[in-house]
This record gives C-alpha cells, structure tokens and sequence, in this order.
C-alpha cells in the first residue's frame, strides 16, 4: 500500500512539474500574463477595481487573488482595488433564492461594476453558467473581461478580452496553474503601481 501510495505522489508530482513547465514554454500563456496585468494596472490607475469570481476552488482562487490586491503580496505598499465576488453569504444565497443560481454573480457585476473596471472570471472549464453570464453582463457595461480556465478554454475563451489558457485539461492542474498566474500578475501590477517599492524590493538601483 505505501508503495502505491508513493507511486500515486510521484505520478502527480511528475505531471505538476510537466505542466509548469509547458506554462513557462508557452509564449502566448506569458503574453497573456504581462497583458492582463497592465490591463488591470490601467483601470486601477484611472480609479477602476478588480472583480473576481468562481466557484468552488476557483471561489478560493477569487478570494485568494483579491486579498492580495487589497492586502499586499510582495511588499508594504497602498491598498489596490480587488473584491471576490465570491465571499457575501447574504448576496449570494439571496440572489440564488431569488433568481437562481446563474445569477449569482450577474447581478453582482451589474450592481457593483463600472465602465473601466475589469472582470476576472475563472473556471476550469470554461463553461460555468454563473461565469459566463456575469461576463456577458460585464462587457455590456463597458467592464474588460479577463478569463482564467484550462487548455480548451470552453465558450469562456472566445467570450473574454483576454484569456489565459494553463496547458491541462486536468482541473487540479489547472487551478494550481492558476494561483502561479494570479501570483505573477499581482506581482506585476504591483511593480506598476509602485515602481519605487518595486525597486526597493527586487535590488534596482541600489
């Protein structure tokens, strides 16, 4: 049994690797990332936010992304303007009771949103109801769509401004694929926002 069990933890390492590796070989998966991040650096600069939705573990990755924003990730620096759609039992469940499930997080967008804004809509699958609606939603009020979801990228894909693929089609991979994206474009929208912190920090001109 442990011999299985080590096996299995072998297998899923091998695959963990495999996978960043295919996202750190991907030039599109890169250029996706540099450009979602001075997409949300742009609206924030003019007084934007970033909204974050998913569910499941993609609720998480929503909730992990926008604590990053609003807390920090790298460094001591000002507050950016994240919110996780994900995270107010009130909403949520009485938007669900009232108007179903699909709407959940529709109506937060239309409610909260504002032109300028950016909407970062995860799912693996790319094919999420409650995502694709609020995406609809967003782009019909003037909000930029970014999609995080998986290598076939489901209607997600060819429904965002921007979308970034993690090359699998296995959901565990694609999240953890995730949470290196969000990391990285925090990361960045960080060093544009503060560029002086930024500095300090990776050793520029010291």
């Amino acid at each position: 049994m442990e011999g299985d069990n080590l096996s299995h933890i072998d297998g899923y390492l091998a695959r963990s690797i495999a996978t960043l590796d295919a996202a750190a070989q991907d030039e599109n998966f890169k250029r996706a990332l540099v450009d979602i991040s001075d997409c949300i650096a742009a609206s924030l600069r003019n007084g934007g936010k970033a909204l974050f939705a998913g569910n499941g573990g993609s609720a998480g990755d929503a909730q992990h992304i926008a604590g990053e924003f609003v807390s920090r990730l790298n460094y001591d620096r000002a507050p950016l303007a994240g919110l996780a759609l994900s995270t107010d039992t009130s909403v949520l469940t009485a938007i669900g009771n009232d108007y179903g499930y699909a709407d959940v997080f529709s109506r937060q967008v239309q409610g909260l949103g504002r032109k300028g804004d950016v909407f970062v809509a995860i799912t693996t699958s790319g094919n999420s109801k409650n995502i694709l609606e609020a995406v609809e939603v967003a782009r019909s009020i003037g909000v930029t769509t970014v999609g995080l979801t998986g290598k076939s990228g489901g209607k997600l894909a060819g429904a965002v401004d921007l979308c970034l693929h993690a090359p699998s089609d296995w959901t565990p991979l694609i999240q953890q694929i995730h949470i290196v994206a969000a990391h990285l474009i925090c990361g960045l929208v960080e060093d544009a926002m503060f560029p002086e912190a930024a500095a300090k920090y990776h050793g520029v001109g010291g």
